[in-house]
């Protein structure tokens, strides 16, 4: 049984059919890219995923649970109990008003606190929790700056930062919600070589760490250099899929193909 299993998932806009039973595996510790030309269905898949679009039918299954569709049971399902999948947007979404270690933390205290709530506890008890937390919290996007190179960087400001400072912000903010499942939409797409280079260095020290992800791209290069497994997508619908290395090897699918040798020639 594969840590990630999707069958069928299924999702139309206005009537258009943008992801047409999808379906794939993807095993703890492996890089998945999801592949194909713009308005195939990579970033629905992803949105998805993490709950900011809900599909119209097919499952969701993560290490033997289904979370999609949400199960009503009497006892915490995983998506209720921790982070199944977190998404590190293309445009790096960061609050232009917080610093980076804010942006890094506020979200993992929002989580806490959400669940503190629940706890029953004296508010000077509550209090004093709140203040470990946040504490807590700004101590670990600290250690996440100087795990994504930012280490000088914890005071700065989106505005102050690079694209690809930006980006290792978001990336940093990812992980510390502890996801299961890292999804990345086009990380590399708004920066210019050199900080695609880094980002894809950053990714494939990610990956040495044996994190599970998701990674939307067009690069034929970055993908084929973390990739594990390949999806590609072609008018919604998984055209092919499975091992990355016999994939771009041997591709079974026409379009595939083209796709791949497309992407030689850029």
């Amino acid at each position: 049984m594969a840590f990630l299993e999707v069958r069928d998932l299924r999702k139309s806009f206005n009537g258009t059919e943008v992801l047409k039973n999808v379906s794939f595996d993807l095993e703890k510790g492996k890089v998945l890219a999801v592949i194909g030309s713009s308005g195939n269905g990579k970033t629905t898949l992803l949105r998805c995923l993490n709950n900011l679009e809900t599909a119209d039918g097919g499952t969701v299954r993560v290490d033997g649970e289904t979370v999609f569709p949400a199960e009503k049971t009497k006892e915490k399902t995983r998506a209720q109990t921790g982070l199944t999948f977190t998404l590190v947007f293309q445009n790096f979404q960061l609050f232009p008003q917080y610093t980076a270690e804010r942006n890094v933390s506020l979200a993992a205290d929002l989580n806490a606190l959400s669940a503190l709530k629940k706890e029953k506890l004296p508010f000077s008890q509550r209090k004093k929790r709140k203040m470990q937390i946040k504490e807590e919290n700004a101590a670990a996007a600290r250690t996440l700056l100087e795990k994504v190179g930012l280490s000088e960087k914890y005071g700065a400001y989106p505005c102050e930062l690079s694209g690809g400072q930006q980006q290792r912000v978001a990336i940093a903010r990812a992980l510390a919600l502890k996801p299961e499942i890292l999804c990345f939409d086009e990380p590399t797409s708004a920066l210019d070589p050199r900080l695609t280079g880094e980002i894809s260095a950053l990714i494939c020290e990610l990956k040495k760490e044996g994190r599970t992800m998701i990674v939307v791209t067009h690069e034929m290069e970055f993908a084929r250099s973390v990739a594990d497994e390949i999806l590609f997508l072609h008018e919604g619908r998984a055209e092919e899929s499975g091992s990355a290395a016999e994939a771009f090897a041997h591709p079974k699918s026409e379009n595939f193909r083209a796709f791949v040798e497309g992407g030689k020639n850029k």
